[in-house]
């Protein structure tokens, strides 16, 4: 499995199943789904996604003063600059 360094970077990003793990400098996102199935590739999802939460719990637990909440900025829209214009 690839390996992820949670809150290190804005690039990398991996995939357990059809659930996308996408590491930022202020959060970890996850998003899609993750069906753990009762079989072998279930348990290897599982496997792989504690491996992930368990070096994201690690490197909260090590941050010496973590705030109670962090404000995470909302995704703004802007004009596509390559939209073909009427006219």
């Amino acid at each position: 499995m690839k390996r992820i360094r949670p809150f290190v970077d804005e690039a990398t990003s991996l995939a357990i199943g059809d659930l996308t793990i996408e590491n930022r400098l202020d959060r970890v996102s996850l998003s899609g789904s993750l069906d753990l199935t009762k079989d072998a590739a279930g348990l290897d999802y599982a496997r792989s996604l504690r491996e992930v939460l368990d070096m994201v719990v690690s490197t909260l637990e090590a941050e010496p003063a973590l705030p109670a909440s962090a404000s995470v900025e909302g995704i703004s829209s802007v004009p596509n600059p390559f939209a073909k214009k009427d006219g």
